[in-house]
């Protein structure tokens, strides 16, 4: 059975750092011995990407703190928090170090030594990162439903499954740029081949910062909870006896597990003060077995007026 939920996301993050530390340690190996720059900025590209991991992990526990009188509601967005510092680190340490690493080795190209180590390095590498794709895949697919992938990457609300997603392509399709770069400069015997390489993996390791960035972003600054979850909270309303209809109503993530539900609900113009109150029980009840995700309810009710 695959694994869903948070749980599933902590595998595939687990899953990405176990494979990164191996990697990045091979990887140095073989920059100790070619010289490589593709090879150093792959390097550096995997240390980044386990830090990202660790900084996931951390913001998974952070993220379980109780509430406290300063942070009412609790501290889940801890994990968007920590999904944007993967952006940062990613752009900075991945990209531009891999950029800054390129217009050495184009302005100055030099051989490589023994080669062959690193294209042994980087075919263990890819099958190594393709392990760790496969795991995140399947346990995305599950979470995506009928959704296109970059449709679930910009929808989803929990950042690790996404994270990872992003980071294991570009990883991939670094280490397949890595490996052409260095057979390319052997093949041809043109070393400014391995310094294109590291080029092209800079501006690959930034656009995959950018993305995750603005993905985070969206979340730091609040997002609503999805249409399919919005009609089954408003369904649950209107079925409750003394509701008449929703006059508004407003959601907002908390975490990828907590929803904010504000809503303005018309009752009946006579009903009493015990009516309504039983009402408003028996609706967060409707509601909260609807939607599991809906933690704080806070419904407001008012008479018909037809705004």
């Amino acid at each position: 059975m695959t694994p869903t939920g948070e749980s599933g996301s902590r595998i595939a993050v687990l899953a990405a750092l176990a494979a990164n530390l191996m990697i990045a340690a091979s990887k140095f190996v073989a920059f100790f011995f070619t010289g490589s720059g593709a090879m150093l900025a792959e390097a550096v590209h995997s240390v980044a990407d386990s830090g990202n991991q660790i900084l996931l992990i951390v913001g998974g526990h952070r993220a379980k703190r109780p509430a406290t009188s300063d942070h009412p509601f609790g501290h889940g967005r801890d994990r968007y928090i920590y999904s944007f510092f993967v952006a940062v680190v990613l752009f900075t340490v991945g990209g531009l170090f891999a950029i800054f690493e390129s217009v050495g080795k184009i302005r100055h190209p030099h051989e490589l030594t023994s080669p062959i180590w690193a294209i042994g390095t980087l075919s263990v590498a890819i099958i190594l990162e393709s392990l760790s794709f496969r795991t995140a895949l399947r346990i995305a697919r599950v979470e995506k439903g009928e959704l296109s992938w970059p449709a679930f990457i910009k929808q989803a609300k929990a950042p690790e499954l996404p994270v990872v997603l992003l980071e294991d392509f570009g990883a991939l399709v670094g280490l397949c740029i890595a490996l052409l770069a260095v057979g390319s400069s052997i093949l041809f015997e043109a070393p400014i081949f391995d310094g294109l390489g590291t080029l092209a993996i800079g501006l690959l390791l930034l656009g995959v910062a950018v993305v995750l960035a603005i993905e985070s972003k969206s979340l730091l600054l609040g997002e609503a909870a999805a249409p399919i979850e919005v009609a089954k909270i408003i369904a649950a309303l209107v079925s409750t006896d003394e509701v008449e209809r929703v006059i508004h109503i407003r959601t907002l993530h908390l975490s990828p597990d907590e929803i904010l539900v504000a809503a303005k609900i018309a009752v009946k113009h006579d009903a009493t003060a015990l009516s309504i109150v039983r009402a408003i029980d028996a609706a967060e009840l409707r509601i909260r077995t609807v939607v599991p995700a809906a933690k704080m309810i806070f419904l407001e009710p008012d008479i018909d007026r037809g705004e």
